[in-house]
C-alpha cells in the first residue's frame, strides 16, 4: 500500500503574483511556481499543491498585507496556515534574496516549527471594527494637528486670537469665520485655510460619532462584558479586539495575549546577572489601548491611584509602575475576550 506524501507549502506573497513552493517532509524541494494574486490564481495555487501529496500546512508571509486575499481563501478551504516573519538580515546575507529562495524559506520554517503563529482570519465582526476604525479618527487628527500648526504660523492678529484655545472652542470659532477680502491678502487665505480645516474636523467627528455606534453595536454582539471594565470605551475595546482577532481561541493563555500586545518582560539575562528589558514588539495599537485604559485609572480609580501611590513609596518610578499595571489590564481584559470561557 503507497504512502500518501505529505507535503509543506510556502508562499513569498506580492501585490501582483505569489511565488509558492512545495516541499516534502524532509523538506525537499518539490516545485516553485507563480500565481496572479487573484481569485482564479488562488484556486491554481492550491491545486498545484494537491498534486504533490496531501496538504498539510502552508507557511505564508504578510498574512495581514500582500498575503491577506490567500490566507482567507486557504482559511475557507480548511487549509491550516500559519504566519511566516521574513528571514532575517544575517541569513538573506548568507544565502542571497530572490522569490524562490523565500518561498522555500517559507515552506522549510512552517515544516520546522520556527513558524508556528496562526494568523487572524479576517472574516467576522473583528474585521468589520479594524475596516471601521481605519477611516476618520487618524483623519482627524492629521487635520487637527495641521489647524493648530497653521495658527502658531499665522500673522499676529489671527494668531493672537486663536492662539490660547482649546481644540474644541478653536474648531468652533474657526469654523464660524467668513473671512473678506481686504488689504492684507495673506491674512484673507490664511482665515479662508483655517475655515475650510475646521470644517473638516466637524465633518470627520460627526464621522466617528457614527462610527463609534457602529463600533459598539459589534463589540456588544461579541464581548460586551469589555465594555464594562474601567476605563475601556468603544475605540479602545475595538483597538483589543481587532488585535484578538476573528479567531482569538489561538492564543492559548492569557501570557499569550500579553505577549501580543507587547506587555510581557522579555529575558535578557547572562550568567549570574537577571534581569528583563522592555518589550517593544507585540501590537503597538493593542499596547497604545491599555496604555490609554492605564492613563485613565490612574486619574480616576481609586484602587489604582492607591497602588500607584504604594509602589511609588516601593521607590518604583512612573514608567515601572505603569508597565505593571499594563501587564495587569491586559490578564484582566484576556477574560473577556470572546470564545475565551
Amino acid at each position: 500500500m503507497s504512502m500518501v506524501r505529505v507535503v509543506v507549502g510556502g508562499v513569498d506573497t506580492h501585490a501582483d503574483v505569489h511565488v509558492v513552493a512545495a516541499i516534502d517532509g524532509n523538506g525537499g524541494v518539490l516545485g516553485i511556481e507563480a500565481f496572479p494574486a487573484d481569485a482564479a490564481g488562488y484556486w491554481d495555487l492550491l491545486h498545484w499543491l494537491v498534486n504533490f501529496g496531501e496538504v498539510s500546512l502552508v507557511g505564508v508571509e504578510g498574512t495581514g498585507s500582500y498575503g491577506v486575499g490567500l490566507a482567507r481563501f486557504l482559511h475557507d478551504e480548511g487549509v491550516a496556515i500559519v504566519e511566516v516573519d521574513r528571514p532575517n538580515r544575517q541569513t538573506r546575507r548568507k544565502v542571497g534574496k530572490s522569490d524562490p529562495t523565500d518561498a522555500v524559506a517559507a515552506a522549510r520554517a512552517a515544516l520546522s516549527g520556527t513558524a508556528a503563529v496562526v494568523p487572524k482570519s479576517r472574516n467576522g465582526p473583528m474585521e468589520q471594527m479594524r475596516v471601521a476604525r481605519r477611516s476618520a479618527r487618524q483623519q482627524r487628527i492629521q487635520t487637527l494637528n495641521q489647524l493648530r500648526q497653521l495658527v502658531f504660523c499665522a500673522p499676529e492678529p489671527i494668531r493672537v486670537r486663536f492662539k490660547d484655545r482649546y481644540k474644541t472652542s478653536l474648531v468652533t470659532e474657526a469654523a464660524k469665520m467668513r473671512p473678506r477680502k481686504g488689504s492684507d491678502p495673506v491674512a484673507f487665505t490664511t482665515n479662508t485655510v483655517i475655515r475650510d480645516l475646521a470644517r473638516r474636523i466637524q465633518d470627520l467627528t460627526a464621522e466617528m460619532r457614527t462610527i463609534d455606534l457602529a463600533l459598539t453595536e459589534l463589540i456588544v454582539a461579541t464581548a460586551p462584558s469589555l465594555l464594562e471594565l474601567y476605563g475601556v470605551g468603544p475605540d479602545t475595546a475595538a483597538s483589543l479586539l481587532v488585535t484578538a482577532g476573528d479567531n482569538p481561541s489561538r492564543l492559548h493563555s492569557e501570557r499569550s495575549w500579553a505577549h501580543l500586545c507587547g506587555v510581557t518582560p522579555i529575558p535578557a539575562s547572562s550568567g549570574k546577572t537577571i534581569r528583563y528589558r522592555l518589550n517593544r514588539g507585540g501590537d503597538r495599537n493593542a499596547n497604545a489601548a491599555l496604555h490609554r485604559i492605564v492613563l485613565t485609572r490612574m486619574s480616576s480609580h481609586q484602587e489604582t491611584r492607591a497602588y500607584v501611590a504604594r509602589r511609588r513609596n516601593e521607590g518604583r518610578n512612573t514608567a515601572e509602575i505603569m508597565r505593571c499595571l499594563k501587564r495587569y489590564v491586559a490578564r484582566q481584559t484576556f477574560k473577556h475576550l470572546p470564545l475565551m470561557a
